[in-house]
């Protein structure tokens, strides 16, 4: 019997012991920093000469681990042994498996500090986003083994009586691959495993080049909760030689990936075409990211609108598809908000995320560090800098928060996804031009509206055109169960992680009909 599900809770720093324990976790960590970790075919542990070097984005000369790079050779292996595997793990029960993923939450909650601690390390993530990444984690092993133990039995349809007796039920695709993003090193990664996983499918996961030591201490857990060899298979390595080889693959049933528009407009195309041997289309499931708009109405709260502009465009470095990065302000209230974030910004404290102290830590590596410096110089020819646009990388990928004013609806920093912590201000005469702003680029993941006026939220509510929307809070944030997660447009096929039908993505439905 299991319980009802309720979000892990976050955990509270401000709790001495707290305090202490996670700086135990911490120092626990740091002994293992460095070590050498093997690929994972059918359960077999394979080191290679050739490596992947994870880097702390804090401290470019600490290595957190080496991993072992998989070839196209291995990733057929691999292929075969999530084939292999699949011919039984698919007539397991739904219990049993999702008994796999309850076992595994439990082992990770025992952990959570020291999983969180790998995310600081290997990620640069400061202490609450990491231990808010390792919860979501833990949500959607809990989650999604729930809803697996609900859709079990299928959903009820019509028979005709004395006739025939109809059933309709879900069964698995087959072998998928996951690719994860580097962000949410942890949970996207484990969400977009397990998911497919407890539907009755196997998995070949590719986790992300800069964080791949997470996701092998996810397979460590995997291993001890009793996921039998090859249902999920660790194969880090290359986008073009393993990543284009798996997404062709004849017998690749579906692809499940997070990360750039660049990449998942690519993949697209790829699983569109029909090989030699594949005997069906394959399913894709893409989450690309955004370019999320905070408005601001003329009838607001100015306090919570100034909180939630700095907190969803600064949190882990505006390093989220869901972050702030346009605010788009009423004209009356356009000067006081921006005075107001600026001050609150330039509070805000940078550095190695180890200190608790520090509001923000790095980008992730030295291209995301090159790319924000370029709209740094980009933001300063299309609006007025009002605080930041500085950078460091001597010893880690750091740049300050920045806030660029009076930019123009369609210029490029209000168009085109940064992924950084820069912010722009643009100011809209009434509530039309705050929508038709808001509307105005081509992804569609999150927003939210600032307003008193209920007239104004409600029209929001039909009118931005986004998969996720916030009223009177930040843009950031969604949790597993509470705010299923996706988007529209070029944000993605809005899969919904967390919802009640993301699992659905995963299997097929089958009617039998039975009679009498």
């Amino acid at each position: 019997m299991t319980w009802e599900y309720k979000h892990e809770p976050f955990t509270d720093f401000s709790d001495h012991n707290e305090q202490t324990a996670f700086k135990e976790a911490l120092a626990l960590v740091k002994k293992e920093l460095g070590k050498e970790y093997p690929i994972v075919v059918g359960g077999k542990k394979i080191f290679t000469d050739d490596k992947i070097t994870s880097e702390n984005p804090a401290n470019h000369s600490e290595v957190v681990g080496y991993v072992s790079k998989a070839s196209r050779d291995h990733a057929e292996q691999a292929h075969e042994a999530a084939q292999e595997a699949f011919k039984s793990w698919k007539t397991w029960k739904a219990e049993e498996r999702a008994a796999i993923l309850f076992r595994a939450a439990g082992i990770i909650r025992k952990r959570k500090h020291e999983f969180s601690a790998y995310l600081v390390y290997e990620a640069g993530k400061p202490w609450k986003e990491a231990d808010a990444d390792t919860a979501e984690g833990i949500d959607f092993l809990e989650y999604y083994g729930r809803q697996m133990l609900e859709l079990k039995d299928g959903v009820k349809i019509n028979s005709r009586e004395f006739i025939e007796h109809n059933t309709y039920n879900y069964i698995p695709l087959g072998v998928g691959v996951t690719i994860s993003p580097w962000n949410f090193a942890f949970a996207i990664m484990a969400g977009t495993t397990v998911a497919p996983v407890v539907a009755g499918n196997t998995v070949l996961l590719k986790p992300a080049s800069t964080t791949p030591v997470i996701a092998y201490k996810f397979m460590e857990v995997l291993e001890e909760a009793g996921l039998p060899a090859g249902v999920v298979n660790f194969i880090p390595g290359s986008g073009s030689e393993i990543g284009d080889y798996l997404v062709d693959h004849p017998k690749t049933a579906f692809v499940n990936f997070t990360g750039s528009k660049e990449v998942g407009v690519r993949i697209y195309e790829r699983a569109a075409k029909v090989h030699p041997g594949q005997k069906w289309f394959k399913r894709v499931a893409i989450e690309m990211g955004g370019k999320d708009t905070i408005i601001v109405d003329s009838d607001s709260n100015i306090d919570i609108a100034v909180q939630s502009i700095v907190q969803s465009a600064f949190g882990f470095s505006g390093q989220k598809c869901s972050a702030c990065s346009r605010a788009v302000i009423h004209e009356d209230v356009y000067d006081e908000v921006l005075e107001k974030v600026v001050a609150e910004t330039e509070k805000l404290t940078v550095g190695n995320p180890v200190d608790q102290a520090n509001y923000m830590g790095p980008v992730n590596d030295q291209a995301a560090f090159d790319k924000v410096k370029q709209y740094f110089e980009i933001g300063s020819s299309e609006g007025r800098l009002m605080t930041g646009g500085t950078a460091d990388n001597s010893e880690g990928y750091f740049l300050r928060p920045t806030v660029f004013a009076d930019v123009a609806p369609n210029a490029r920093l209000m168009q085109e996804e940064i992924f950084g912590p820069v912010v722009a201000f643009s100011k809209a005469k009434d509530f039309d031009e705050l929508l038709e702003i808001a509307n105005n680029t081509e992804y569609g993941l999150t927003g939210a509206v600032i307003s008193n006026n209920r007239r104004h939220l409600e029209r929001a509510r039909h009118e931005f055109h986004v998969g996720n929307l916030y009223f009177n809070r930040t843009c950031t944030g969604a949790i597993v169960g509470y705010q299923p997660f996706g988007g529209f447009n070029m944000s993605g096929t809005d899969s919904k992680a967390g919802g009640p039908d993301y699992l659905t993505l995963f299997m097929q439905p089958k009617t039998v009909s039975d009679a009498h």
